[in-house]
Order: structure tokens, then sequence, then C-alpha cells
């Protein structure tokens, strides 16, 4: 890894991801370019200086020639936060993805504190159970890793739209700024995509690093996402589980199971996590518990907007 020096001419440095240069490699055809995607992450806009005395070719000099990063090929590492073209220059707000924690969606705040919690098989669901139903009762944010159909357990849902109180929720927004696709990134070896019906998403590839990539669209995959109806609306207010202030767009549900090699082996836990944890639930303590944090990432297809929701895998392991 180095820096590019940008002091003279402005360079271009473009080189494949290590999937694409796997795909590249095949030599059957498979490799295509699609899209691509353009990013500002190292570019520090305050450096642009209005008051420069010598004019306007001037005000951003110092940013054109700021040093960046040269390309590497780890897909994971690059694009946090991608540039968007609008035709129209009559936009006072742009969408953002929010978490919901309205109930449906509220994170643990005792043991992960601002995560969610997957119990990796049955014996950790019934270790963690402080009522018959076996739901994990006092366990905010619980999801049953071996058992995703379970009604009766939590979801990440990811919300849409304008987060703003200036324009009311009732008014629809505007078709270029609904995200109707998106792209869900997670460790392949910890876990996997389910709807709340229990239906198992497909990665669109697994790449290099294990990480699975699925691809969501409301047309195709309406059991993840879902348009957020105006009649959801109340009135002006924000209605008992919205937390998008202004017009809203589409939502994004599903839950995460766990992965066959969590349900049958302790061997991620001990090399990936932590052992020897214990969790508080009710007046009990449940101990001997393993554990693995890591993020699932939530990307708007339309807009790049992104957002991390952070999930702990947890095991009964002795």
């Amino acid at each position: 890894m180095a820096f590019l020096d940008n002091s003279g001419d402005i360079i271009l440095d473009a080189v494949l991801t290590d999937t694409g240069r796997m795909r590249l490699a095949r030599g059957d055809g498979s490799f295509r370019i699609a899209k691509f995607a353009l990013g500002d992450d190292e570019v520090d806009y305050t450096l642009y200086n209005k008051e420069d005395a010598r004019g306007s070719a001037f005000y951003d000099l110092e940013i054109m020639q700021a040093p960046i990063l040269e390309a590497f090929t780890n897909n994971t590492s690059l694009m946090k936060s991608k540039l968007l073209t609008i035709a129209r220059n009559n936009l006072l707000y742009l969408p953002i993805l929010k978490l919901n924690q309205n109930g449906e969606g509220a994170l643990n705040s005792s043991q992960a504190p601002n995560s969610f919690i997957v119990a990796a098989d049955q014996a950790t669901t019934n270790a963690t159970d402080a009522s018959p139903q076996g739901i994990g009762t006092g366990l905010a944010g619980l999801m049953l890793g071996a058992t995703p159909a379970n009604e009766a357990q939590a979801h990440v849902r990811i919300d849409q739209g304008l987060d703003t109180s200036d324009i009311s929720p009732i008014r629809m927004l505007d078709a270029d700024l609904r995200e109707t696709e998106y792209s869900i990134e997670m460790d392949n070896r910890l876990g996997a995509l389910f709807g709340l019906d229990g239906s198992a998403a497909q990665p669109a590839f697994i790449d290099d690093d294990n990480i699975a990539s699925y691809r969501l669209t409301r047309d195709t995959d309406g059991n993840f996402v879902e348009d957020n109806a105006v009649t959801n609306n109340v009135g002006e207010g924000q209605g008992s589980n919205e937390t998008i202030r202004g017009p809203r767009g589409t939502i994004l549900k599903f839950r995460v199971g766990s992965s066959l090699n969590l349900q049958t082996s302790d061997y991620l836990f001990t090399t990936l996590g932590q052992t020897g944890q214990s969790y508080t639930v009710g007046a009990a303590t449940v101990t001997g518990l393993g554990t693995i944090d890591t993020y699932v990432r939530v990307t708007g297809l339309t807009t790049g907007y992104r957002v991390d929701i952070p999930v702990q895998f947890v095991k009964k392991i002795s």
C-alpha cells in the first residue's frame, strides 16, 4: 500500500478486485464489467478555499494536489462513501438508510451493547431462555440462528427515506431517490441471510475472503424489500413504528441464521471469538458462552448509502 502523488497531473489508478481477477483468470467469458462505482473517502472538502486571492482556479488546488491511497484489490476496504449523480439541482435533502429500533428492531443494550445477538444453535437458545416459548425473554435483539423461521424473535429492519421534519411524511418520495435494490454483505463462515418467513437468500457471489454478497430487489424479493406505503404514516406524525421523519421509500427486513459450522463446531468461536463469556437473563446467569463479533453491511444500490449492523454470534460451548 502506498500514496499517489497528485501534485502534478491527475492520476487514475484502477485495479480489479480479487473476485474480478479470479473471474478474469478463468478465461471462460464470465468476466464482464457490468457496473462500477466512484467514491471520495479520501477527499477533505474543508481544504476548498474560496477566499484564495489568486482566483477561482485555485479554490480547489489543495484538494486536487492532496495525496490519495493507491488502488488495492480488497473489495471490503474501500468505497465507504460512493458518489451519486442526480440530474436535477433542486434537492435540499438526500435519502438515507436508518436502522429502525422502534420495537421490532430493538437492539440488545446490556449483553452486547448496540448489537443483534444470534444464538448459534438450539442448545444455546434453550440456555438463554427465560420463558416456556423458547424466545430468550430478557435478551432484546435476539435472533434464533438455528430456526430463522420462528416468528417470535427479533429481525433487522432498515428504513429508507428523507430523515427531516421539514417535509411531511405523507408526501411520496421521488422515484429517483427511492431504493429498490440493496446489497447485503456478511461473513459466509458465520451466517446466512433469511427472510422473515424463513426463506434463505442465495448469495450473488462469495469472494476470496469468505464475504457473501446478496442482491435483493423490491420486484423479485418482496419478502425482503417492500414499499413503506403512505397508509403506514400517521397524519403528519411519526407513527409508532416509523424512524424516518420525512417522506419514506422502502423497507428492508431480514434475519441472520447461523452457519452449519457454527451449529456443529466450536472451532470458529475459539479461533475468531472469545470463550468463557456469560450473560445475565432475567434473574439467572448463563455461563460458558463463546461469542464472535461481526458486522452485516447493507448498501442501497441507488444512492450508495451504507449502514453497518453489529451482530454477535453466541454459543453455549461448556
